[in-house]
C-alpha cells in the first residue's frame, strides 16, 4: 500500500469513528466519499491540518481552524440539510 493509500485508509477510519461516536453516517456514495477523503488527506499533507476540501482557506491558521474537519458548521448543516456541506457526514436515518 502506498503512503497516500495508507493515509486515505487512516482518514476514512477516523471519519467512520467520528460518525459512529456522534450518531452520524458517512456518505454511502463511494465516489463522493473518496473525493472528500482524498481532499482531507491532501490538505493535511499540504497545510498540516485536514481542512474541509469544500471550503476555502483564508491562510490565517487561527481562522482556518473553523474549517478543520469536522468543521464548526457541520452540526447545523446536518440538522438543517441532512448532511454537512461536503457531504461526508449525514444524519443516521
Amino acid at each position: 500500500m502506498t503512503d497516500t493509500a495508507q493515509e486515505e485508509a487512516e482518514m476514512l477510519k477516523w471519519a467512520k469513528g467520528y460518525a459512529k461516536k456522534h450518531g452520524l453516517v458517512i456518505n454511502k456514495d463511494e465516489k463522493q466519499l473518496g473525493t472528500v477523503i482524498r481532499g482531507l488527506v491532501r490538505n493535511k499533507t499540504n497545510f498540516g491540518r485536514p481542512y474541509c476540501p469544500c471550503r476555502l482557506r483564508s491562510g490565517d491558521e487561527e481562522k482556518d481552524r473553523a474549517i478543520e474537519c469536522p468543521c464548526v458548521y457541520h452540526k447545523d448543516e446536518i440538522a438543517n440539510q441532512g448532511s454537512c456541506h461536503c457531504r461526508l457526514y449525514f444524519k443516521d436515518s
